[in-house]
């Protein structure tokens, strides 16, 4: 199902003979819906070109730091005027402190922040924090919540909710992945029962307040609300992963939107505008336990870069302008009314949600409410949509288990050009005949997402 596109084919034959696997991140091989990977060229508003010339409407956004769109214009201009006064400087310096305090108005409970480079190391700096505040040793994570690539996060659930973590890749001990609890997404009964058992060695649970890496699914009502009330019933510190969800489902992020105030928030993707940029936050209680003040050691030589932070302030001015966050909610809803409709005409049953500017569809006649559900929704038809779109001109993310992004850039008009690339999409699907994809079973479905875990996009 791929176009001609020999000049991304040739350069990923050359990548792959010096980056493993051709790629810096596992989902960008397309290993999960096979074919030769968008290799892109450059980006502007809602587009993104290859290295073949072809322009795609781009619902994949860089995996979520460009709610503005590609080359914002006035990200652009700070990080130019930032980078002619220098692009690294190993010392304080002034944007610093202006986007810890745009943060803190959208976040209140961000009463102190530390700035670090990506997702992962705010997570890990907020649970390594955690820990050393309570002296507790466990945590407790969910499944299909990913929270970057740390040894600690890298666990699944065995037999069940009460089973201790095994590790879910190679290179991380069992010793280790023995402080790792797991269950099941929006299941509070299991939580509980962890709590029961695990509780006064609970230092922390760590939660996705609207998972993005098992695909979009939404917390059901009173599911955060018990999270916190049993952090405050057993000391655990309650820590929400808004690496995607922060500045993109509202404003405030989702503990605003939904009312529920975490012990520690973890940041990335929008706080660094597109740049390399992410952050941990929380109650000042808990900060002043980090080095300087405490005795949680945590540092990094590139955080707080004055690209970043530049790139990262005039994305949250830009969001703070009247309507922004509304037209991304719009923008989200039309796109999914259109999908919703075209497929219900196929005679496609599909599932989809959004949130703001964070979207997700499965290919599942029930709504999805954890990774079971997500792991349960057809795989395999879901890779033909992908690579129909693609050849349409529609680029969405490469994996089942992805969510999708808009951006202020997707306007009515690059919208409706989308629905009719997704109508001649499925017209084509419709010419194959094979419009009856069943799941293969055993290692052939295995195999078809081999090599590709919740969240390979960080």
């Amino acid at each position: 199902m791929n176009p001609a596109r020999p000049r991304s084919a040739a350069y990923f034959r050359r990548a792959q003979g010096v980056l493993v696997g051709g790629v810096n991140s596992p989902v960008r091989s397309f290993r999960a819906v096979g074919g030769v990977p968008l290799v892109a060229a450059r980006a502007r508003g809602p587009w993104i070109w290859d290295l073949d010339g072809r322009r795609y409407a781009d619902y994949v956004m860089s995996w979520g730091p460009l709610p503005l769109g590609h080359a914002h214009p006035s990200v652009l201009k700070a990080v130019a005027a930032a980078a002619a006064r220098g692009t690294s400087f190993g010392a304080c310096h002034g944007a610093e402190a202006e986007l810890a305090e745009a943060v803190r108005a959208a976040l209140p409970s961000c009463e102190r922040l530390r700035f670090v480079s990506s997702g992962t190391e705010a997570a890990l700096g907020a649970l390594r924090l955690a820990r050393g505040v309570t002296g507790r040793p466990l945590i407790l994570k969910f499944e299909g919540c990913y929270h970057g690539h740390g040894d600690s996060l890298l666990v699944k659930a065995g037999s069940g909710a009460q089973t201790l973590g095994r590790p879910d890749s190679a290179g991380v001990p069992e010793e280790l992945a023995r402080l790792t609890l797991t269950a099941p997404y929006n299941d509070l009964d299991a939580v509980r029962a962890l709590v029961s058992r695990h509780g006064k060695r609970l230092a922390a649970v760590i939660v996705e307040p609207f998972a993005g890496n098992m695909g979009f699914v939404r917390p059901q009502p009173g599911f955060l609300e018990g999270l916190r009330a049993l952090c405050d019933a057993c000391g655990a510190v309650l820590i929400f992963d808004e690496v995607m969800t922060g500045f993109r489902v509202a404003p405030g992020g989702a503990q605003t939107l939904l009312g529920v105030r975490p012990d520690l928030t973890c940041l990335g993707k929008i706080v660094g505008g597109g740049l390399p940029a992410a952050a941990f936050g929380g109650r000042a209680q808990i900060m002043r336990e980090l080095a300087p003040l405490g005795p949680v050691y945590q540092a990094g030589t590139l955080s707080g870069n004055p690209l970043a932070m530049a790139a990262g302030l005039a994305t949250l001015k830009e969001l703070g302008r009247p309507g922004v966050h509304r037209g991304l909610a719009q923008a989200s809803a039309a796109l999914l009314e259109g999908w919703r409709r075209l497929l219900a005409q196929a005679g496609r049953p599909a599932f989809l949600d959004a949130e703001g500017g964070l979207f997700g569809l499965f290919f599942a006649a029930d709504p999805v409410r954890d990774l079971g559900g997500a792991k349960a929704s057809d795989t395999v038809f879901f890779a033909r949509w992908f690579h129909a779109l693609l050849e349409e001109g529609v680029f969405t993310a490469p994996s089942a288990f992805e969510a999708g992004f808009v951006s202020s850039a997707h306007t009515p008009t690059v919208l409706k050009a989308t629905l009719r690339s997704t109508e001649r999409a499925l017209e084509r699907l419709a010419r194959e005949g094979r419009r009856g994809s069943r799941r293969p079973s055993g290692k052939a479905a295995a195999g078809r997402e081999k090599g590709r875990r919740p969240g390979d996009n960080r």
